[in-house]
């Protein structure tokens, strides 16, 4: 299976996270696939690399992915983008999310990362979640 699934596993973790009542609130919805041109908002969450292994067996094809999202903002400190980053792991980790193509086995927090940006004065926080697709 490989590399088939991620596809539908960024939709559904996308679509997931715009329909978190939580998440939509803090972010007022500014979840992007790719950061828009011109001003952005003064919090803002990204979909961002993803590192993907096969991991079928005896059962069939499967794939771990690690997915990365990121969220930035312009606060003076960490505490709106610890916010949106912990409505996205209460809304991510153990989600039962359908995908268009194969099956979601588990989607775990794995980490994160809190760094500053000194140059743009921003706050931004990677995190990492684990996920086990199978192959239909």
């Amino acid at each position: 299976m490989s590399y088939a699934a991620a596809s539908a596993l960024q939709e559904a973790i996308y679509q997931a996270l715009v329909n978190d009542a939580a998440v939509a609130a803090i972010t007022n919805g500014a979840i992007y696939d790719a950061v828009p041109a011109g001003q952005l908002p003064p919090v803002y969450v990204t979909l961002g690399p993803e590192q993907v292994r096969e991991r079928g067996d005896v059962s069939g094809g499967g794939a771990e992915h690690r997915i990365e999202l990121s969220v930035v903002s312009d606060g003076a400190g960490f505490g709106q983008a610890k916010s949106v980053a912990t409505a996205i792991s209460d809304a991510l980790h153990a989600a039962d999310l359908t995908l268009s193509r194969g099956r979601l086995v588990f989607l775990n927090f794995e980490r994160a990362v809190a760094k500053r940006d000194g140059a743009a004065n921003l706050r931004r926080i990677d995190l990492r979640f684990l996920a086990r697709v199978e192959a239909d």
